[in-house]
């Protein structure tokens, strides 16, 4: 189908901007940024093979929450390397955070998931706050980075669109479980529920975009807790 095809060429554009973007600012050596790039691409390269081999809907999809576990790992890895590792942390926080949300541009290609819909590919109440949040979340995104690179964009106001782009994912997550048929979680029955981010090439957004994403939101974060001790510490200095 040509939604398919196009989202397939979008998704798949934007996935490897998003990467080369991220790892190409990562103030670690050469050697390094090349192990990262290999780690992601294994990961989406083992992404796609269990999506075209139809793991994600087949009977164990319908036990396990595979899709779930997939937007799990990569978070989780990242978390653990943050906790464990100083040069982890320390390469993360120096991303430039005008970088960070300017990725979430990409966002805008949730408007799939309404098409998707429309088509009668995604039913239920999964593609309207997918998508819904996924676009406003991205064309938010454009203005206040340029706002951030600027340094005029307030602490509340960050604060705000990234914990609206971050609860979006979760949202979006929670409900595409729920509403997968046949699967043992199951709460939300009526029509192909979220049949459609079961196979290629919608299933990159769930196990490869999501994950991405969530990650970026916990860096946003944490670059605003720093900012803010750090300006507290400037007070307690001063007084």
């Amino acid at each position: 189908m040509v939604l398919d095809f196009v989202g397939g060429v979008l998704l798949t554009a934007v996935t490897v901007f998003n990467l080369s973007a991220f790892v190409n600012v990562l103030r670690v050596s050469p050697t390094a940024k090349l192990r990262i790039a290999g780690v992601a691409g294994l990961w989406i390269g083992t992404q796609v093979s269990l999506a075209a081999a139809g793991a994600f809907g087949g009977a164990l999809g319908l036990q396990v929450p595979l899709i779930g576990i997939m937007v799990v790992l990569p978070v989780l890895a990242t978390a653990v390397a943050w906790g464990l590792s100083p040069a982890v942390r320390s390469a993360l926080i120096a991303v430039p955070m005008e970088l960070l949300i300017g990725l979430n541009i990409g966002r805008v290609f949730g408007a799939f998931f309404l098409f998707l819909a429309v088509a009668g590919r995604l039913d239920g109440p999964f593609p309207i706050s997918a998508g819904w949040g996924d676009v406003i979340t991205g064309l938010a995104a454009l203005p206040l980075a340029v706002a951030v690179a600027r340094q005029t964009a307030g602490a509340s106001t960050i604060h705000a669109w990234n914990a609206f782009g971050f609860l979006d994912l979760v949202l979006a997550v929670g409900l595409g479980t729920v509403s997968f048929n046949g699967f043992v979680l199951q709460l939300i029955e009526g029509g192909v529920g979220s049949y459609a981010v079961q196979r290629l090439p919608w299933s990159m957004i769930p196990t490869i975009l999501v994950p991405f994403y969530l990650i970026i939101h916990g860096i946003i974060f944490a670059q605003l807790r720093e900012a803010a001790l750090v300006r507290r510490q400037l007070r307690n200095g001063s007084v």
